[in-house]
């Protein structure tokens, strides 16, 4: 199972919010690329690195520090962030990002992300963004009326990379992930699965391995010094992953 520490960056700089909330921003890094060195040093594959306010109004301020950390880490980077076009997926691909995460789009036009994940293979993550068991948009700030298997159910046929499950929630809580939301996405659909939000401890860790999810993504309890990344990675190389 793949771990991804995650690297938000808002305003040029890595942050953590509280269930995606803006004025929640607890800052750690001025350099976001600090924060990604750290985690490359302690043995991370890849990163997760959400562009915060790309995904809530399409700003481009954040271009640059993306740029800085996708060049100063030699690891794997899946990007989010404001992925609302063609054109910002081939460059986000075309500067380096390994993946990319499509997720207001997703909702928004199905159709249309199934397409780029054909275009694309291996290279378009779907976000699957939770909140009571229906997708949120633009930065989970506006909520639809789709069910999380509804959308899957309507893009997995794409065949993209995986599908990233996150409850808004949970998020940055520390109060421990949706197992139930995870297991019951795990059983409508055969596209790998990220799990994201809530992960306090390495038993999270171990028991979203037995769950069955191919990755995990870790923010605040990592900055917070509840686990040291090494000691996740050795129990997450104790399952398996369909992710590459």
């Amino acid at each position: 199972m793949i771990v991804f520490p995650a690297v938000d960056i808002k305003g040029g700089r890595c942050v953590r919010l509280q269930k995606g909330l803006p004025d929640t921003a607890k800052l750690y890094y001025d350099e976001p690329w600090r924060a990604a060195a750290l985690w490359e040093r302690s043995g991370a594959s890849w990163l997760h690195v959400v562009d915060l306010d790309g995904a809530l109004a399409r700003s481009g301020e954040n271009a640059g520090a993306v740029k800085d950390l996708i060049e100063k880490v030699k690891i794997k980077v899946q990007l989010g962030g404001g992925m609302r076009s063609q054109e910002d997926i081939r460059t986000s691909l075309a500067n380096g990002a390994g993946r990319v995460v499509i997720g207001t789009k997703a909702a928004e036009d199905p159709r249309w992300s199934a397409e780029q994940c054909r275009l694309n293979p291996g290279k378009i993550v779907i976000a699957l963004d939770a909140k009571k068991g229906k997708v949120s948009t633009n930065g989970w700030q506006r909520s639809s009326r789709m069910g999380v298997e509804e959308l899957a159910g309507k893009i997995q046929e794409g065949g993209p990379a995986a599908f990233l499950y996150t409850d808004i929630e949970r998020d940055g809580m520390l109060t421990h992930p949706d197992f139930d939301g995870l297991e019951k996405l795990l059983q409508s659909t055969e596209v790998p699965i990220i799990a994201s939000g809530g992960v306090s401890s390495l038993d999270d860790i171990e028991e979203l391995g037995k769950c069955g999810a191919d990755g995990v993504i870790t923010g605040k309890a990592l900055y917070e010094g509840r686990f040291r990344l090494e000691d996740a990675l050795d129990i997450a190389a104790e399952f398996t992953t369909r992710l590459t």
